[in-house]
């Protein structure tokens, strides 16, 4: 049997995020009533009942909160190790998880707090966002 990546697979509640990283730009929901920023994807704003959401583009600025540096791959990543899986704090105030791309993943290159920008990758027809220091083009 082939080892191919595990990918994300849309939703209806995560098909804009999804379908704005393809076209290189990072969109997370906002609560209507109260403008506050939110990440994961979800129907209704986690900040008032039953709240209406709408999806804004973002700045894709972020600084790194926390990682694992991974060397026993999951399938289909064995040529990509030692890579790292990443919280992310976007500028906007809510956390991600993502890879760090553009620098050797070491724990003396990654430093919490470090100024990130989001790029993105085509994973076999999936575009995702992943994150470099903010000197470094991801």
């Amino acid at each position: 049997m082939p080892k191919t990546k595990f990918l994300p697979k849309p939703t209806p509640e995560t098909q804009p995020f999804w379908d704005a990283a393809a076209r290189g730009e990072l969109h997370i929901q906002r609560c209507a009533t109260t403008g506050r920023f939110f990440f994961h994807p979800r129907p209704c704003s986690p900040f008032v009942f039953d709240g209406e959401v709408e999806w804004v583009k973002v700045s894709g600025d972020a600084t790194l909160h926390s990682y694992n540096i991974n060397h026993r791959p999951a399938w289909g990543f064995e040529d990509e190790t030692p890579y790292a899986i990443a919280v992310v704090e976007l500028a906007e105030g809510p956390r991600m998880m993502t890879n760090i791309v553009g620098i050797d993943n070491t724990p003396e290159n990654l430093v919490l707090d470090m100024p990130l920008k989001v790029g993105f990758q085509d994973r076999d027809g999936v575009v995702v966002p992943v994150f470099a220091p903010a000197e470094v083009t991801a």
